[in-house]
């Protein structure tokens, strides 16, 4: 069977245990043309956009509230929210939450800003 060696489970929690830094999203996998990411999150993030991609916030453990110019949306575990293209956006843990990402393969964690949490290349899951 082509491609059965490339098959496995992920085991969410397990996977969320091996990150350390908040702020600082990892590869867990791929589908098609998206990536999908897994981070830590806690505390304020920064303001930001992305020109050209939709993204996925899929809230696993904790609460997030997602800031918009003109209103906010509390998320708790296991409901989500898509930000799309060229929205400007806050994300803000105020205790840490873990949040599954999907949006196209090499979007940039702070969009249209560079600063330190900044993430070109984010590493993959092992």
């Amino acid at each position: 069977m082509a491609g059965a060696a490339a098959i496995e489970k992920l085991n969410l929690a397990a996977a969320f245990g091996r990150i350390a830094e908040p702020w600082k999203p990892v590869i867990a996998g791929e589908v098609n043309d998206s990536a999908i990411k897994l981070a830590k999150l806690r505390g304020e993030f920064v303001w930001h956009s992305h020109e050209a991609e939709d993204e996925l916030f899929l809230v696993v453990k904790g609460a997030l509230l997602m800031r918009f110019r003109d209103r906010e949306v509390r998320l708790g575990e296991g409901e989500a929210l898509i930000v799309p293209r060229g929205v400007e956006h806050l994300p803000v843990a105020e205790e840490e939450c873990w949040v599954l990402l999907v949006e196209p393969k090499g979007t940039v964690n702070t969009g249209n800003v560079r600063n330190e949490r900044t993430v070109l290349a984010p590493e993959r899951l092992r």
